[in-house]
């Protein structure tokens, strides 16, 4: 299991213990952004971690609800090694990449778990895990180390609390925004409305070049169709730029294309496989020129077919003639 869905069976659990009457999967869709049948295995997940604390009932609709009974997260004990050496790895990768902030925040879950634990058992289950951690590696990939300011961080979590509009100095510039909520990647991104300026686009701040934040004392409307999750899929990577959306169309060849299978390009993708044995992938997104960095990685082997501009950019790119850096 990935650390993001960890996090999403934690606070989905965290969300069954507050309801009194039990979360349905039409809420569970709602809160997670998610499908039907992905919230029916959410639902699957968390009977199969906590199977002790979740109450299944039926309500007068004939609607299953799930609720955790007469407990708390943090009382919620580890099953065994396996699951203390997952936290730990993924504590590990975090921390590695520079996420100080969600790794210090498992690190603190983790403690939590281990102290509901008998002593015996705690220690037996801490040397297990510690053996199978010892067996596995965590692979330096490359790329930035998040820069992270946990002042910083607080004061971003009290503005998308509110919420309420947050001022700060980005670039030397003094801005004024209405937070919408944060991208984690291999940088994380302050998602932003600036009410200053005449378009209505959101925007995205690096964290890690805001300086001297501040929330005021103005609360504004979040509209409510509005999914964080949604958004951050107009965009190949972390750039989004409205003027560059548009259907993306890349054209692997045979060569290339059974390793292109195993990637997942974009959450929406589309594979299409041509009879010579080429294949298509077709998504629309944004930012072109993250979109170049990693088509230079295929070579020769991949064409842009769509749009007109990333080709024309890609070519660019290749001959060297972009002055701007990951």
């Amino acid at each position: 299991m990935s650390f993001e869905k960890a996090l999403d069976l934690l606070e989905l659990a965290e969300m069954a213990r507050a309801s009194h009457e039990g979360i349905t999967l039409e809420q569970i869709r709602d809160r997670f952004d998610v499908s039907h049948r992905t919230a029916q295995r959410m639902t699957d997940a968390l009977e199969t971690a906590f199977p002790h604390a979740v109450l299944v009932t039926t309500d007068a609709e004939r609607r299953n609800r799930w609720r955790i009974r007469g407990t708390t997260l943090a009382t919620l004990a580890l099953k065994g090694d396996r699951e203390l050496a997952a936290l730990d790895l993924a504590i590990a990768q975090l921390a590695g990449s520079g996420d100080k902030d969600t790794s210090s925040n498992l690190q603190s879950l983790r403690d939590r778990l281990i102290a509901t634990l008998p002593e015996r058992t705690a220690l037996r289950a801490e040397a297990d895990a510690e053996a199978l951690i010892a067996a596995h590696g965590l692979l330096a990939r490359p790329g930035p180390t998040a820069k992270f300011d946990p002042k910083t961080s607080e004061i971003i979590s009290e503005a998308l609390r509110g919420p309420f509009r947050l001022k700060f100095t980005y670039r030397g510039e003094c801005r004024t925004v209405e937070p919408y909520g944060i991208l984690v990647g291999t940088r994380r991104y302050l998602v932003a409305r600036d009410p200053e300026r005449a378009d209505e686009n959101l925007r995205r701040f690096r964290i890690d070049l805001i300086e001297g934040p501040l929330v005021l004392p103005e609360s504004f409307p979040v509209p409510r169709d509005f999914s964080l999750a949604r958004h951050a899929m107009l965009g190949f990577g972390s750039y989004h730029n409205a003027n560059e959306y548009m259907e993306t169309i890349w054209r692997f060849s045979t060569e290339a294309a059974p390793h292109a299978r195993d990637w997942r390009f974009h959450p929406e993708q589309a594979a299409i496989e041509l009879p010579d044995g080429r294949l298509e992938i077709r998504f629309f997104a944004s930012g072109w020129l993250e979109m170049a960095w990693h088509l230079l990685q295929w070579g020769s082997h991949v064409e842009v077919l769509a749009p007109e501009g990333l080709r024309l950019l890609l070519e660019k790119v290749r001959r060297g003639g972009v002055g701007v850096f990951p």
